[in-house]
Order: C-alpha cells, then structure tokens, then sequence
C-alpha cells in the first residue's frame, strides 16, 4: 500500500470538514451541501452551495472549493495533486469541471438519485472519451451527509 494514500480516517476527517461547509450553507438558506479540497494534508479549497445566498445557478459547492484550490495551488486551472470531498454525488455541472480541472481524486458522502453523475443518474467522471478520469470513492460518512439533506428538506414541508 502506498504510505501517502489517504486512509478511511483520512477520508472521514475531511469529510467532516466539508459536512461543516454544508451547515454553512443551510445557514444562509441553501440546500446543504459542503466541499473542501485537501492537498499535501491541508484544505486549500472550501465551498458550500451558495446558490440562493448568490442568485448564481453554478455556485454550487464543487466549483466554489475547486476555483479556490485552483487559486491556491497556483498551477492555472490545474487541480492536481488534490483530493475533493464532497457531501453529496455531484451533478453533471460538477462532474465536468472536475474533469475538466484534473483532480485526480474524489470522496462523496451521500448519493444523489436524482441528479448525481458519478454513477447514479450518469457516469460522467468514468467516461473513456476523457482524457481525466478521476478515482471516485463514494459512501464517506453517507448518513451523516444524507441526514443533513433530509432534515433541511423536512423542515421546508
């Protein structure tokens, strides 16, 4: 095993630390949903969906944590090197621009049967006509990160 692959606490620590985006988030009225980009055993990327605290339709928690890891890593547009983790599937939006920034790597926590494309509705982050196609681990705390949606959602019915 490699000494510098991530274990599942590692995984789990920053899974925790998007789960905290994510209540950000439902803070300033939107669907809770956290990300963070860890590199070299930091965060140099957060973000949560800022949806309707921005009036942006792509400020979805995936691109906010990517655009600053991009910023913070100084390799232009490049997210090498970096894992993504994030509360929940992402969407083909997402999915594209993980692609599209090369992460090589990505940990979600819960599914998303309705818009998910890493391998619930799509398989955009698989697909062999990429020339990225990032290893994908999914299910990282997924209860935790499902209840946080349930909950939110419940309490707007």
């Amino acid at each position: 095993m490699d000494p510098e692959a991530p274990t599942q606490d590692d995984d789990e620590r920053w899974m925790h630390a998007a789960i905290e985006e994510a209540r950000i988030a439902e803070a300033h009225g939107d669907v809770p949903i956290g990300a963070v980009v860890v590199a070299g055993g930091e965060i140099v990327g957060r973000g949560r969906n800022e949806r309707e605290l921005a009036s942006d339709p792509t400020a979805h928690a995936e691109v906010l944590a990517l655009r600053q890891a991009a910023n913070t890593i100084g390799d232009g547009w490049r997210v090498t090197g970096a894992t993504l983790y994030v509360t929940l599937e992402p969407c083909t939006m997402c999915a594209g621009a993980i692609v599209l920034s090369r992460v090589p790597r990505v940990v979600f926590g819960a599914w998303d049967p309705k818009a998910g494309a890493a391998g619930s509705v799509l398989s955009v982050l698989d697909r062999p006509e990429f020339n990225h196609r990032p290893q994908v681990t999914a299910g990282v705390l997924e209860p935790e990160c499902a209840e946080l949606l349930r909950a939110f959602f419940r309490a707007r019915r």
